[in-house]
């Protein structure tokens, strides 16, 4: 079953004591809602964070289910040194947070990392901006996750933003009620609308941390991966960023796993349907405002629910490796997001701006452990493909004894993320869109559970430039590992700078294009490599994707 983890990449312990220059002997540096002080990486000589800088005001009691507002300015300097509450969600999350932090709806906050300035004026340096938004099903996450610590990349000259978001019920109820209060008669994007919040927050006051607001990049994992590029699709963000990274991110609109996962969306009139439910009969009162003097933990016994998109399809069956998508998930609301993916990619109405975006070997239904045995396999993927393709499956990925089923199953979802996120880039070009799309399959499997191969996440140790010490155990990174990480981290930086990867000793990773059906192979080996070991297969998925409904 394709499982998709709260958070990639869990958050460990810090493994190194602060630098001993003092937070009271660094700049003050001046936001829209008043000066900020940050203090010492942690992790890295010669760069300086700033933790828990309000972007927005708490959107609880009034203003939940509402767009966020400005915070409260402050007028003494903000000491900008420790991580703020994630956003509210279960309990059973807390274990991604790296600094003991607790989890509320007072949760608004982002951090910045920066080189370590010594001149007054970092106004002029106008280095390139990295914003990140985190994963986790829109369920769970935080900013302050280790893996995601900006030290790493802000030693080669980014600015790196992270930022909360709200989650679950809390960011993505949708409500008639909510509709006509909104002036937008649309509802249930409040999660998408605290990122869009967070990017306008970047271009104002992000020259003063030295950054470059003409200069943006977006990028995610998983459900921030999704969220990465809804900041694409919308009319509210597409002109606040000037390039998207989208890990284990876009997928071709007929591909199930755009469904399965966190990149699916709700329908309007669903989205409403469910949230009446909801208020109605799990929060048992009568209206939005009664709904809003329920407490936090009560909302909370609601955040992990799933869809039922699959019901009644051949993807119903949890060994199919295709899950149900959370409940809680972006709506095509008209305002927030006017169109669903594909009418999007159809019609080029989005930004315009180079797309970084692939998978992982060991996701997607696809892993180490795999294990079918003949009978197993023929039952399941006969379900599957049906009456129309399932022969020509089993001559393409024949499974008659144990270990061919098991290698075939792990040789179809791989094909199925290659060919799937190939057929994005396709169809990308052909709806007018003329920046490019660089695709990736990354295939290293970290010191971090190894034995997981190149998991949900994997990928993350490596693009962040933090091994080891975003680490959460005591295990050995090998020369290896540290050499997959200059080489990713490298790429991504290149791409943050300028939309590409390329540059300097790096080995050659082409845009994609309709002709050559490839991708770009990372990790164990390096270059542009095969969408599947043979076209018919190829051909065959297409072919398949093409009698499915679009997700």
């Amino acid at each position: 079953m394709f499982i998709i983890p709260l958070i990639a990449g869990l958050a460990g312990q810090a493994l190194a004591k602060p630098f001993a220059r003092s937070a009271a002997s660094y700049p003050a540096v001046n936001t829209t809602a008043g000066f900020v002080r940050g203090d010492a990486s942690p992790y890295r000589d010669g760069i300086t964070s700033y933790k828990g800088i309000p972007f927005a005001s708490p959107p609880s009691g009034s203003l939940r289910w509402k767009a966020p507002v400005a915070p409260e300015p402050w007028a003494d300097v903000l000491n900008a040194t420790t991580f703020r509450d994630a956003c509210a969600q279960p309990a059973n999350t807390a274990g991604i947070f790296s600094s003991g932090i607790a989890a509320s709806e007072d949760c608004l906050y982002l951090n910045v990392w920066t080189p370590t300035y010594n001149e007054t004026d970092v106004t002029s340096k106008n280095l390139p901006v990295f914003v990140w938004i985190y994963g986790g099903r829109f369920e769970g996450g935080s900013a302050d996750v280790t893996t995601y610590d900006g030290s790493g990349l802000a030693s080669k000259d980014i600015i790196v933003v992270t930022l909360n978001y709200r989650l679950g019920p809390f960011g993505f109820l949708a409500h008639p009620d909510l509709n006509e209060e909104s002036g937008h008669n649309a509802s249930g994007n409040y999660g998408l609308l605290d990122q869009q919040f967070a990017l306008k927050w970047v271009q104002e006051n992000i020259a003063n941390f030295g950054g470059n607001p003409n200069q943006v990049t977006v990028g995610g994992q998983s459900a921030g991966s999704a969220s990465a590029l809804d900041m694409m699709w919308s009319p509210l963000s597409r002109d606040l960023i000037n390039g998207v990274i989208s890990e284990s991110g876009a997928r071709g609109p007929h591909d199930p796993v755009t469904g399965s996962a966190a990149t699916s969306w709700r329908t309007k009139t669903a989205a409403e349907a469910e949230g009446i439910d909801f208020v109605k009969n799990s929060l048992n009162v009568s209206s939005i405002a009664a709904a809003r003097n329920i407490s936090a933990d009560a909302l909370l016994d609601y955040v992990n629910e799933s869809d039922t998109i699959f019901e009644g399809t051949q993807f119903a069956n949890d060994s199919s490796g295709f899950m149900e998508p959370p409940l809680w998930r972006p709506v095509i609301d008209g305002y927030v997001l006017p169109h669903t993916y594909s009418e999007a990619l159809r019609s080029g109405d989005h930004a315009d701006v180079p797309i970084l975006t692939g998978n992982n070997k060991d996701e997607s239904g696809a892993s180490p452990d795999t294990d079918y045995n003949a009978t197993a396999y023929k039952t399941l993927y006969s379900g599957v493909f049906g009456s129309n393709f399932s022969s020509r499956f089993f001559e393409l990925y024949p499974g008659t004894n144990e270990t061919e089923a098991s290698e075939n199953s792990n040789e179809l979802f791989r094909d199925l993320s290659r060919v799937g996120t190939w057929r994005w880039s396709v169809d990308w070009a052909a709806g007018g869109a003329q920046s490019p799309v660089y695709t990736y399959y990354f295939t290293t499997a970290p010191a971090e559970n190894r034995e997981e191969g190149a998991y949900h996440g994997s990928e993350l140790w490596y693009t962040f430039n933090n091994i080891p010490y975003a680490s959460y155990s005591n295990v050995t990174w090998t020369a290896h590992d540290h050499a997959v990480e200059r080489s990713m981290s490298q790429y991504w930086a290149n791409f943050i700078r300028t939309g590409n990867p390329n540059g300097g000793n790096l080995t050659h990773f082409p845009s994609s294009t309709s002709e050559e059906k490839q991708t770009m192979w990372l990790g164990d080996s390096w270059g542009s490599g095969y969408l599947s070991k043979s076209e018919e297969r190829i051909e065959f998925i297409e072919s398949w994707y093409s009698t499915l409904q679009e997700w």
